[in-house]
């Protein structure tokens, strides 16, 4: 195991741990940090904490696994990530779907120069199929997604 694995497997359980602290234990003290549901960057780990809190509220039982090779320079890790859990819980003032939901991450980190902890993070993830798995958006190619799409100014115009 290299020194980048020992790091992100630590973050990862981070996320499950339930405690905000745990951030600390594997990010530098300045440490960026960005995903699709956080609206704007955070800095530090005290912000990726609290960020997580929002997402135990909503899933209780989240998990954060490893889905394939990590891919490392020494510096840099690519690392994907399948997280899981049900929405039993509210979520951003929604009530829970009860829905169990499976996003597939891929994060993208810069390592501390000692290699020990995580400088910079960003998280890829597709936010739309998130909320399609909630049930909170219609899946591609249904009535209800070409509704939407109608309502947004899209798709259905009077023929000629």
């Amino acid at each position: 195991m290299t020194g980048a694995d020992a790091v992100l497997d630590a973050f990862q359980a981070a996320w499950t741990a339930r405690n905000t602290t745990a951030f600390e234990e594997t990010c530098t003290p300045d440490v960026h940090y960005e995903d699709p549901f956080c609206g704007e960057p955070l800095q530090g780990p005290d912000a990726i904490g609290r960020h997580a809190e929002r997402l135990w509220a909503g899933f209780p039982d989240v998990r954060a696994d490893r889905s394939g090779e990590r891919l490392t320079d020494g510096r840099f890790v690519a690392a994907p990530v399948k997280v899981v859990g049900t929405n039993s819980g509210e979520l951003e003032g929604l009530p829970p779907t009860k829905r169990f939901v499976v996003v597939q991450c891929v994060l993208y980190c810069e390592l501390a120069e000692a290699g020990d902890a995580l400088f910079r993070v960003r998280v890829f993830c597709d936010r739309y199929d998130a909320a399609i798995q909630l049930g909170l958006l219609p899946k591609p190619g249904t009535l209800g997604e070409k509704a939407l799409l109608a309502l947004r100014g899209f798709g259905l115009s009077p023929r000629r």
